[in-house]
């Protein structure tokens, strides 16, 4: 499923656009928002048109470069959550097995796995 980019550059521009300069922020705008040319937005400005262009591509680059940190933040997020939920099942396993045990290798396992956990 592929989005038109100038529908996904205006989402991630309501987003992320606080990230942005302000430079960055008001050329996006115009540009993707109020659908002007480089030639307008440079005349209002008081800038090149390639300075316009190379705003417009720089603001992308960070936009889609957000996106990217979000999205990896979370999927990292989601992976500790689940490792942490592993581990509380490996150590509620590792009591119950101490607590049936008198072996002395089945303590000092279950020793082992907690200290391990904390780390």
């Amino acid at each position: 499923m592929s989005m038109d980019k100038n529908v996904q550059i205006g989402m991630l521009l309501d987003i992320y656009g606080k990230l942005l300069t302000d430079k960055q922020q008001d050329i996006l705008d115009l540009y993707y928002n109020q659908n002007l040319s480089l030639a307008e937005i440079a005349e209002e400005i008081g800038v090149t048109r390639q300075a316009v262009r190379d705003s417009i591509v720089k603001g992308e680059n960070k936009l889609f470069r957000f996106r990217r940190k979000a999205r990896n933040y979370e999927k990292d997020r989601q992976t500790r959550k689940a490792d942490t939920k592993d581990i509380i099942r490996i150590i509620s396993y590792s009591d119950k097995i101490y607590r049936r045990s008198n072996s002395k290798s089945v303590k000092t396992c279950n020793k082992w796995i907690k200290m391990s956990s904390l780390k």
